[in-house]
């Protein structure tokens, strides 16, 4: 779902996901939604961070349960020891999954907002094995890399990626894929958010053969529903088992 995000403003945020998941009720497993979903990438209001399972969380909650679709994003949580940008897999009628941003912008003043998350999971949801990153964790191969032990399907992406970087967006969705024998998934806004920055989307999905499969235009704002085979990736792993040559590491 590659859309404009209100400033600054979690209920019309909700409103506006929810009139979304209304018209692909029964079409689509997961809606996928861009980082900092309910606010936008808002690094210099405190005021705006909500306690895990608030307001916003009941709201996901619901919406997953209503409509039967799971919804994975971003938002800003806070914890008692700091704020947190924190990926989440809300799915109907089960606890929801989440992980905190890794890496984290310091020249766009996020270091000095967020604590950094360090979960490296894996999340399975109907047969799909998935992996969720957020935004500028796209930037870091290593922190995505597969881990033999728990091999993912799916790496999805949420971000809020600015126009002026977008280049490297598009570079790097392939390049993850392509590195991690996995179909990925990368969601970005549109639109321009309350400090001027420009977004123009460039949200895709690539499939075991690394053809984008969302095809949006640019700056679109829309909805596109993808099918994408995990029993076609995970054959193709086995029948070109790359990922056994990997490299040895640790992420420390």
């Amino acid at each position: 779902m590659q859309y404009p995000i209100v400033w600054a403003d979690p209920r019309a945020n909700v409103q506006a996901l929810e009139m979304r998941l209304r018209d692909i009720q029964g079409k689509a497993d997961i809606a996928v939604v861009p980082e900092m979903f309910s606010t936008g990438f808002c690094t210099d209001r405190m005021d705006l961070a909500e306690p895990w399972g608030g307001e916003t969380c009941q709201a996901l909650q619901r919406m997953a349960d209503t409509y039967d679709i799971a919804i994975m994003g971003s938002l800003i949580i806070r914890e008692e020891d700091g704020l947190r940008n924190r990926g989440f897999l809300f799915a109907p009628h089960t606890a929801p999954r989440y992980i905190d941003k890794r890496h984290l912008y310091k020249h766009g003043g996020e270091a000095m907002l967020f604590k950094p998350g360090d979960q490296r999971e894996v999340w399975e949801y109907k047969g799909a094995k998935i992996r969720l990153a957020v935004c500028y964790d796209l930037r870091f191969p290593v922190w995505l890399r597969q881990d033999p032990a728990d091999m993912y399907d799916i790496l999805v992406c949420v971000a809020c990626w600015p126009k002026v970087r977008v280049q490297y967006w598009d570079a790097m969705l392939p390049a993850r894929a392509a590195e991690n024998q996995a179909l990925v998934v990368g969601v970005n806004m549109v639109g321009t958010d309350g400090t001027g920055e420009v977004y123009n989307g460039h949200s895709a999905a690539y499939n075991t053969w690394l053809q984008d499969v969302a095809l949006f235009n640019e700056g679109e704002e829309g909805t596109r529903i993808v099918d994408l085979s995990v029993e076609t990736v995970r054959h193709y792993r086995s029948a070109s088992p790359l990922w056994q040559d990997a490299d040895d590491f640790e992420v420390l």
